[in-house]
């Protein structure tokens, strides 16, 4: 069935960022919206809300309050409406914990009738003067197909699985993605071995250290990075992820792009100080019984494909800087390998040929997230993406603190006025000789 109706904008997909572009639409502006998402309901990382961990943004870098700290949608109303505003004040923390944020950000969803579920976005053509989204509905099989002059992917990443370890029984071996779904099988194994490095690393291996005393399992932390190591959280080092930052990036060309990742590697994928610090002290607090629980923590070692043996599964291991191979037997196997970019399907067949590209992977986006297209700036309908940014817009392209940044200049462009203010000029470090007065 298509729609004669034409929307300003329609959003691909509903979690956080295009949530944020949801509600600050509703507030402000008079576009005629629609936001799809395939899920039955909003759940952000439903299989990692581990009990008692917070996010590492603060509260602030909540879904609207950069854009507009009076939002009936920001994170303090959501306290305030629901009696829980004290507690929070007397919690004296500056970080949202994980759960309540979920419960937070479904709690903005219903507020917004534009926002449909059950909803799969299967494809999108370029009419050359507006998009045909083709969706289909999930409870009746229908497919409909919406017209707009405007779209936004913000369809987030999904989980890597590295080369040698896929194929295998998901609930043996499986993404921490995946961890609180298989947690009650996983905890009566003999022996659990976590791979990789980064925060969802530590929080599963905290939590299954806190489980250990019940389970007498072995432990096993492995990683290919140099060792456990520490997110960079010092105030200046936090302002990468300021919008100046972003501004003096996007100017780089494609290779100091990905040159500058490389030195900011700390910022991204360090260990919350609070999350290392817990994990040492339940060790330390280990270590004085004669009857510690036995567990292994292992840098320098890239497993470099699992196979399965019977009952339990074989790691082929290379501690890389002693360039030495060994195997290591471990009963269930928890991948905290990463995320990457989730492209749908039909982008490369309906977009590919059209839009400029950078690489065989990475799409060229303009400062105000649009794709560039091959017909040049002429063009009165555009596709936004908050989707596949790490190369255009730097190391805080998966950051909450510069989602609402990033919503202001798509809500700005498609306008064509400022309906939020960019906020500049707010940090103390300078990138450039020309900032200079």
């Amino acid at each position: 069935m298509e729609r004669e109706e034409m929307y300003d904008c329609i959003g691909i997909g509903i979690g956080p960022y295009n949530l944020s572009l949801a509600a600050l639409m509703d507030e402000k502006t008079d576009l005629k919206v629609r936001f799809f998402d395939k899920t039955p309901e909003f759940q952000w990382h439903p299989g990692m809300l581990i009990d008692l961990t917070d996010l590492q943004v603060p509260f602030i870098a909540d879904l609207v309050t950069f854009a507009n700290p009076q939002s009936r949608y920001s994170y303090l109303n959501y306290l305030h409406t629901h009696n829980r505003l004290y507690k929070f004040f007397f919690f004296h923390k500056f970080e949202m914990p994980r759960q309540e944020y979920n419960d937070y950000a479904s709690w903005v969803v219903k507020q917004l009738p534009h926002c449909q579920f059950h909803s799969e976005v299967t494809g999108v053509k370029d009419t050359g003067a507006y998009f045909e989204v083709e969706v289909r509905n999930g409870q009746t099989e229908e497919r409909e197909v919406y017209k707009a002059r405007h779209v936004v992917m913000g369809t987030g990443s999904k989980p890597l699985i590295l080369d040698g370890m896929e194929g295998l029984p998901p609930e043996d071996v499986h993404h921490t993605s995946s961890y609180l779904f298989h947690k009650e099988s996983t905890v009566e194994s003999a022996s659990i071995t976590i791979i990789g490095s980064g925060q969802s690393a530590a929080e599963v291996f905290h939590d299954l250290l806190k489980e250990q005393p019940n389970h007498p399992y072995k432990l096993t932390w492995m990683t290919r990075s140099e060792g456990i190591l520490q997110l960079e959280s010092s105030k200046l080092g936090q302002e990468f992820f300021a919008p100046d930052y972003v501004d003096y990036f996007h100017g780089l060309s494609f290779e100091k792009r990905l040159e500058a990742l490389k030195t900011l590697d700390q910022l991204r994928n360090g260990i919350d100080m609070d999350t290392l610090n817990n994990i040492y002290n339940i060790l330390y607090h280990h270590s004085v019984s004669e009857n510690a629980p036995d567990i292994v923590i292992q840098p320098l070692t890239e497993v470099q494909k699992i196979r399965q043996e019977d009952d339990h599964y074989v790691l082929e291991c290379r501690q890389w800087q002693e360039e030495r191979d060994f195997s290591y037997v471990s009963g269930k196997v928890i991948l905290a390998t990463g995320y990457v970019p989730n492209i749908p399907s039909w982008f490369d067949e309906a977009l590919g040929d059209k839009i400029v590209w950078e690489d065989e992977k990475r799409f060229k986006v303009s400062r105000d997230y649009k794709l560039v297209f091959k017909d040049g700036e002429d063009r009165s309908h555009h596709f936004y993406t908050l989707t596949n940014l790490e190369h255009s817009h730097g190391a805080g392209a998966t950051n909450l603190g510069l989602s609402v940044d990033r919503n202001i200049a798509i809500i700005n462009d498609i306008t064509g006025k400022e309906v939020y203010k960019t906020q500049r000029n707010t940090i103390f470090s300078q990138f450039s000789m020309d900032e200079t007065d």
